[in-house]
């Protein structure tokens, strides 16, 4: 691949007392990754070396600069946008590291969306994001993807707040990422019951919801019950699931995906991915830390970028569509 055409990922540091870094550090320790991405670090440099140093990881450095512009094509570089005088504390919450892990974010979606990052990769943190960007969140893990309509909704609050205008929202924003962000030509998603069996939201607001998209050629079946999807392979027979609320699809997802699955953004033209698990600060600095996670979130957005890219050029050359599904049938 060229070097004009790598995708620059910006990478948010975390927590810095958490497994962040070393999810990080090893993704990034192999000098082939660099063949396909330019990585550009958002964090503490001082804290990156506490890592390196406690994990023993030799023969790697970082290139430290200014600004994203100044990058190395062929290095992990870093962006110094937090307090150098930061104290790692190696598996312990603090104010500290929570506001360190903010600051990174935010720096580092402010290069985004200035176009100085393609993409950008959350690594865990423990603070909740007070700048979330618009949009749904989406669980992937390989063919299983689960989004939510009543997302850190109380429980106390999901019968008001399930609507037929957000289930219909939702399901236009999930096929359309589907067939932009996965290349699914012709998506199906299963949508869930809110109560466990056939009640008053299903009748007057979940089916009368999937009726009128279904008017709009998108294939939305259901509603299904939570445990009789979740609890067969036939969660794996759809392309993705709409849950009502978030332990009703979260639950089983981490169940299932826990130290694998990653989180996109979809329904912003910003591409964001993120770890589905948190910091994991009983494995911090013991080389304990699984990367699957992380790496699925890293080319999660990798693959999102470069799909939405043929599709733009696609839609602007529409004589390129057959060749494009030809290439995605051989695939």
């Amino acid at each position: 691949m060229e070097e004009e055409q790598k995708i620059r990922v910006g990478i948010a540091q975390g927590d810095v007392n958490g497994i962040g870094f070393e999810l990080i550090l090893k993704a990034l320790a192999e000098p082939e990754a660099y063949d396909n991405f330019v990585p550009i670090i958002y964090g503490s440099p001082k804290a990156a070396a506490y890592h390196r140093k406690a994990l023993n990881i030799q023969n790697f450095s970082l290139n430290n600069i200014r600004e994203a512009s100044e990058a190395h094509n062929k290095r992990a570089n870093i962006v110094t946008c937090a307090d150098d005088n930061i104290h790692v504390e190696l598996g312990k919450t603090s104010q500290f590291a929570d506001e360190a892990a903010l600051e990174a974010l935010k720096a580092a979606r402010q290069d985004l969306r200035n176009g100085k990052i393609d993409v950008l990769v959350c690594a865990p943190m423990n603070v909740s994001d007070p700048n979330k960007p618009e949009g749904l969140q989406l669980y992937v893990k390989d063919n299983l993807r689960v989004c939510v309509v009543a997302d850190n909704v109380s429980i106390n609050n999901v019968a008001q707040y399930i609507t037929k205008e957000r289930i219909t929202s939702a399901l236009r924003t999930l096929d359309k990422s589907l067939k932009n962000d996965f290349t699914i030509r012709r998506p199906r998603i299963a949508v869930l019951s809110l109560n466990p069996k056939m009640g008053e939201e299903e009748q007057n607001i979940i089916t009368p919801a999937i009726e009128e998209v279904s008017a709009e050629n998108i294939y939305a079946m259901g509603p299904y019950s939570a445990d009789a999807l979740f609890g067969s392979d036939a969660a794996f027979k759809f392309d993705a699931i709409l849950a009502m609320y978030s332990d009703q699809g979260i639950a089983p997802f981490k169940a299932l995906a826990y130290e694998s699955g990653a989180t996109l953004t979809i329904g912003n033209d910003q591409i964001e991915t993120r770890t589905a698990h948190g910091p994991e600060y009983e494995k911090a600095g013991q080389d304990m830390a699984s990367c699957e996670s992380f790496n699925n979130a890293l080319y999660l957005a990798i693959n999102t970028f470069r799909n939405r890219k043929i599709n733009k050029e696609i839609s602007a050359n529409p004589m390129q569509t057959r060749s494009h599904n030809e290439t995605e049938k051989n695939a």
